[in-house]
């Protein structure tokens, strides 16, 4: 093995829960060549997003600290206020410093295909696919190959020029609207998706819906949105879940192409490989539909495979002990052997690979701040959390749920366990004064109202429901 540094690459991959991963024990085979990836590598099982969504999630995952130390919260990031245009630049502080920052200084080179500025900073160079946000009128959604697109003649420049290079790539295909093209859109779906609720007299061939859309064109913030990307008359849910395991698979198909050409250019066993999930995606789960955001497993889990080609013998390990995205940068730093100053919030996995220790963390702080703001605290049996302003879902103000009797947090506790509720909330509180105290700021999602002026949805329903109930 030569002594020239490792590349790296890193998939980052928006929207993307890791229980619909073949290779994390989903039913379907969802990622065939991310599953062989993970073969030849080490998967985390417990590897977390705490901090949704998508903004904090990657800030985390590129600079080592957490939501303390970078201010990041919110979905709309605000940055520092510009005195001379009046207008916030939507950046890190300058004293946050990203991987690639840090990796120029030992001579790489870098690009990031999907992402910009914020929790991007640093790149060398940017490029963005087009024809990632579409809606039904526009036709099934090629966005991962029109990533690759991009991305390949990046990657064959940086593999020209000599130099250790930092490739990140931002798959937007599990990212709503789920629109794979064929043969993905049918390959787990073969049912009518728009027959009807009622058996009809002639019911040959017709199944029962269990999963009826009626609630999920009722939820009015939403409704639009979903109409603009779902064909006419859909009536099972199960056939949108299919569409998004459908676009997992077309994205690993993609993403087994960029692999190949690694090989081709040479570079395979020479390269660092890092897939992770920046938060994963509420399905049909929890009267949440088709997006991202509540504090509940489907959106905080998360995949993580790291695969090493310097290291054969951690070839299909699988570690059981949690993990934050601010554990990714020092992680990076120890297997390319590179030392840093800087100290991180989050550690090094590698410990965890060798066995040298159990976990990262015990318990960990969770926020979201995408349509509503809420904080909580979750240990490996026990998850709570509270809002600070009204559910626009119509949730309880108080959540508590216990991971071992019920994984799939159905059975609310907060009430029939109000010592528990206690208990966790004061952990909560001591360490949010502990970060306050360590950094010096403030806890930023008390700083932050709401995210509610990105586009998903219809934002003016959404916003005149979140003043209703804040009236109410």
């Amino acid at each position: 093995m030569s002594d020239k540094p490792l590349n790296l690459v890193v998939f980052g991959v928006d929207s993307l829960r890791a229980d619909h991963l073949s290779c994390y024990g989903y039913k379907r085979l969802t990622t065939p060549h991310i599953d062989h990836l993970a073969s030849r590598g080490v998967l985390f099982e417990n590897a977390y997003s705490a901090y949704i969504p998508t903004t904090p999630a990657y800030a985390a995952m590129l600079t080592g600290m957490d939501t303390f130390t970078t201010q990041v919260v919110a979905l709309g990031h605000r940055g520092q206020l510009d005195p001379k245009t009046g207008k916030y630049d939507g950046q890190l502080t300058p004293e946050v410093k990203t991987l690639p920052e840090i990796l120029r200084k030992e001579g790489y080179i870098s690009a990031c295909v999907g992402g910009e500025r914020g929790p991007w900073r640093g790149f060398d160079r940017y490029a963005h696919p087009p024809r990632q946000w579409l809606a039904w009128a526009d036709g099934r959604a090629d966005k991962a190959e029109q990533l690759n697109n991009v991305t390949l003649p990046i990657l064959e420049d940086m593999v020209q020029s000599g130099k250790p290079f930092f490739l990140f790539l931002r798959h937007m295909d599990p990212h709503a609207p789920y629109l794979p093209p064929a043969p993905f859109e049918r390959m787990f779906y073969s049912d009518n998706e728009c027959r009807p609720y009622r058996k009809p007299k002639d019911a040959k061939g017709w199944k029962p819906i269990t999963k009826p859309m009626r609630p999920v064109f009722d939820f009015k913030p939403f409704a639009e949105f979903f109409k603009s990307w779902m064909p006419s008359g859909i009536t099972d849910g199960e056939y949108v879940i299919a569409q998004y395991d459908g676009a997992l698979a077309y994205m690993d198909a993609c993403i087994a192409r960029l692999l190949t050409r690694l090989e081709e250019l040479g570079v395979a066993d020479h390269t660092l490989i890092i897939l992770n999930g920046d938060h994963g995606e509420t399905l049909y789960d929890h009267e949440i539909f088709f997006d991202h955001h509540g504090l509940y497993e489907p959106t905080l889990h998360v995949p993580l495979i790291i695969v090493d080609p310097r290291q054969p013998k951690w070839a299909g390990r699988r570690v059981k002990g949690f993990t934050l995205h601010q554990d990714l940068v020092p992680t990076v730093l120890e297997l390319l052997g590179i030392k840093s100053r800087i100290k991180f919030d989050g550690q090094s996995v590698v410990p965890l690979i060798k066995g040298e220790r159990v976990t990262n963390y015990t318990e960990f702080y969770i926020t979201e701040c995408t349509w509503m703001r809420k904080r909580g605290w979750r240990t490996p049996v026990w998850k709570f959390w509270e809002a600070l302003e009204p559910d626009f879902h119509n949730k309880p103000l108080v959540e508590l749920y216990n991971l071992i009797d019920d994984p799939e947090e159905h059975n609310n506790l907060a009430d029939k366990e109000p010592q528990v509720v206690e208990t966790l909330r004061a952990r909560m509180l001591a360490w949010i004064e502990k970060r306050k105290k360590e950094t010096g700021k403030g806890e930023p999602i008390q700083d932050y109202h709401i995210g509610l002026e990105k586009r998903i949805g219809s934002i003016a329903t959404a916003q005149q429901l979140q003043a209703q109930k804040g009236q109410g």
